[in-house]
């Protein structure tokens, strides 16, 4: 049986205070040893911080609950009794951020404030047989188990790695321990199956000896999809496309836990070059149940298939792929970008400096300043058309050394038009001119400039 409660309210006076110390509480009651993971999202931009997570650890077999808070670049972790952390995360709630999301065995919290301080918080409760023994599921989710497997975290043997052992009362949280590496959306131990049919996990949830890298780089994409959530919808169906889509391990991760395990009303579809990968993929997206994702044949460039789009994925788009991944998404006017480019041979060939000569004789040098140029481009260029955009470390993609994911947010509002200038001035004493620049020209999106002597070809 499920409970739940509603509160909404206005941060203003004595209300403020009653409505804070109900956010304590709530979060109080998450904080046990079933939580699997409280998240704290969409910043207001009054502080460095962009997220902040709360996981339970046990220390010399003390509980407690570590709060880790992340920047750009960095994370800072401590350590809390119960009471203070949950007094600490409800005091960043409409304080830097307008997002929370925890779920444990026995509830789930959900909680929005609005730009005018407005507060939405919904609790959801197991009670009865469900609260005593079975794990709950999240909002929307199916199990994570596949068929014949145990649920996760609940081994009855309280064998095998990474599975959950018998304590007191029930069964125990498989990330309590303090000495575990990372805390993983999809951890170790808790099987997945469409991760044990594209061998990546066994039967019992153990990652399969040399697919460790495979399972950290899904993980680490899918830390990345939970970051935006807020921008996607929960009411209407979010359209999402993945260019150059390959064998999809990714794809099928992200439809999984947006779909699956988070409840998220989408619909996915992945572009690719290979009829053959095409028809593979498409005979496992069946096979998995997920009716929500197709998979087409067909280039980026000359895809059509959509009118308006909510999120554009890329991951290792060769060269110029990526420019008309990043333009088709700008013109879709697309919520939310994820691209990860590989291959950026087009400035490679362009890029000419008399002051920075000497170095640019040695090709690895050259290779890699043109790939670093070529992104900081782009992410420039995306923010002229009205983006919110991060360059963040992304785990290496296989067989490619590049791995830097370009992530962009709509805002709307666009930049000083100095910022072009200063853009532009770069550009031409680099002697470069991207093909994301022409795109985004020709398409109307940002304003038409006299043509270089040294310009590239119109882009067709």
């Amino acid at each position: 049986m499920e409970v739940s409660s509603e509160l909404t309210q206005e941060k203003q006076g004595s209300g403020a205070t009653a409505q804070r110390e109900e956010l304590k509480d709530a979060f109080g009651r998450l904080l046990n040893r079933e939580l699997k993971r409280i998240t704290c999202s969409n910043p207001n931009g009054s502080s460095d911080f962009i997220k902040l997570t709360v996981r339970p650890v046990e220390i010399r077999g003390r509980l407690l609950f570590q709060v880790e808070e992340f920047t750009d670049k960095q994370a800072f972790q401590k350590n809390l009794e119960r009471d203070v952390a949950a007094g600490y995360v409800a005091g960043q709630i409409g304080t830097l951020y307008r997002n929370a999301e925890g779920f444990s065995g026995t509830a789930s919290l959900h909680v929005m404030v609005s730009k005018k301080g407005k507060m939405t918080m919904k609790m959801r409760g197991i009670s009865g047989e469900q609260a005593a023994g079975a794990p709950a599921k999240r909002p929307g989710s199916a199990r994570i188990g596949a068929p014949g497997h145990e649920a996760a975290g609940r081994s009855r043997t309280g064998g095998g790695s990474g599975t959950g052992v018998p304590a007191a009362g029930g069964w125990e949280n498989p990330c309590l321990s303090h000495n575990r590496s990372r805390n993983y959306i999809l951890p170790e131990g808790e099987p997945v199956a469409f991760l044990v049919d594209l061998g990546v996990m066994t039967r019992d949830g153990r990652v399969v000896k040399g697919k460790y890298n495979k399972f950290r780089q899904i993980n680490r994409f899918l830390e990345f999809i939970e970051d935006i959530l807020p921008e996607l919808s929960q009411e209407r169906t979010n359209t999402i496309l993945d260019f150059g889509c390959g064998k999809s391990y990714l794809t099928f991760a992200m439809y999984y836990y947006l779909k699956e395990v988070r409840g998220y009303p989408i619909r996915v579809t992945g572009l690719d070059l290979k009829k053959d990968v095409i028809a593979l993929c498409s005979r496992l997206g069946e096979k998995f149940g997920f009716k929500d994702l197709q998979f087409c044949h067909g280039d980026i460039a000359g895809y059509e298939g959509a009118d308006q789009v909510d999120m554009v994925v890329s991951l290792h788009a060769c060269d110029t792929a990526t420019d008309f991944a990043l333009a088709k998404a700008v013109k879709w006017g697309a919520k939310v970008i994820l691209s990860v480019p590989c291959c950026q041979h087009e400035l490679n060939r362009q890029l000419e400096n008399e002051l920075l000569g000497p170095v640019l004789q040695y090709g690895i040098i050259k290779e890699r300043m043109a790939a670093l140029l070529t992104d900081g481009i782009r992410a420039r260029l995306l923010e002229e058309a009205g983006y919110r955009t991060q360059l963040l470390e992304f785990i290496d993609m296989e067989h490619t050394p590049k791995n830097i994911m370009i992530r962009a947010v709509r805002r709307g509002k666009r930049p000083a038009e100095s910022g072009r200038e200063a853009l532009l001035r770069l550009m031409e004493e680099l002697h470069v001119e991207p093909a994301l620049l022409r795109l985004l020209e020709q398409s109307g999106v940002c304003p038409s400039r006299p043509r270089p002597a040294y310009a590239s070809p119109p882009v067709s």
